[in-house]
């Protein structure tokens, strides 16, 4: 069974809510990298959301833009990428992070140039369990979700604010694993309050799916995670985490991985409060 799905499973019969860092692979590097995903699943996250550095970043703020262009001109490269995830998990075998789902945020232009099937296979032997494509159309997502299913890796699709009610079903219906639900019009970056549609909107978007309904983009607090924690499956986390190695270079690789990963058990505290389920 794939890990995002059993990861699901279990959270829901603990009435408890996933959380989900954003991390850039190879900013700073890759044994950074490396040891952030394993510190931060320590730290009180479930799975981890690994962006692959490109060039013209499809939804990002500059926050992460610039973690893309750091890597990309450090010469980090997909097979490295594939590489370095397939060492840590034979690496952590036995440990937490054996159970916890790795998942990339990926560009279309990426998987196209590697090939589809090539992609995939790399993807799968790496430990990698689904993919975020934000790119691609749901009208031209069949063909993928069909080839990541069939390697039991899920494809995770996206839904705004300004998603048109009858595709947001459509796109709920193309999804495996779980919907990615991003709470603001607009590029990733922290934001100050939490739109007051959201909590609304993601009770509606419930009412259309069984699929587990994570919400990213902006959430950068305890008290974001605290406040939609009850309304959602799990929350994402990106901006507000990668902005903390833009001067990595000024600290040891063990000062950094530490310095995140206070930050993510701080994020973590957040998700310690009754759950609910609005009614629409």
């Amino acid at each position: 069974m794939n890990r995002i799905d059993t990861l699901f499973a279990r959270l829901k019969s603990e009435g408890r809510r996933a959380l989900m860092p954003f991390i850039t692979a190879g900013d700073p590097d890759l044994p950074t990298t490396a040891a952030l995903i394993t510190e931060l699943v320590t730290r009180g996250a479930h799975m981890i959301e690994i962006g692959i550095p490109y060039s013209d970043p499809i939804a990002d703020g500059p926050v992460i833009a610039a973690s893309y262009h750091r890597a990309l001109g450090h010469g980090v490269k997909l097979a490295h990428i594939f590489q370095t995830i397939r060492t840590l998990r034979a690496e952590t075998a036995t440990g937490p992070l054996t159970a916890a789902p790795l998942v990339t945020m990926v560009s279309y232009s990426i998987i196209h140039r590697q090939g589809v099937d090539r992609y995939l296979r790399e993807a799968v032997t790496a430990g990698i369990d689904g993919l975020i494509v934000p790119d691609l159309p749901v009208e031209e997502s069949e063909g993928l979700c069909r080839k990541a299913t069939a390697l039991d890796l899920r494809l995770i699709q996206l839904v705004t604010p300004t998603t048109p009610r009858d595709r947001a079903v459509q796109i709920t219906r193309s999804t495996t694993g779980f919907v990615y639900y991003v709470s603001v019009a607009g590029i990733t970056g922290e934001r100050r309050s939490i739109p007051p549609n959201l909590v609304e909107n993601v009770a509606w978007l419930r009412t259309q799916t069984d699929l587990p309904i994570c919400i990213g983009f902006g959430i950068s607090t305890p008290e974001h995670v605290r406040e939609l924690a009850p309304v959602a499956d799990g929350l994402i986390v990106g901006s507000a985490l990668v902005k903390r190695l833009i001067d990595a270079d000024k600290l040891t690789r063990a000062e950094v991985v530490k310095e995140i990963g206070q930050f993510v058990a701080e994020l973590a505290t957040g998700l310690d409060v009754p759950a609910a389920r609005p009614s629409f």
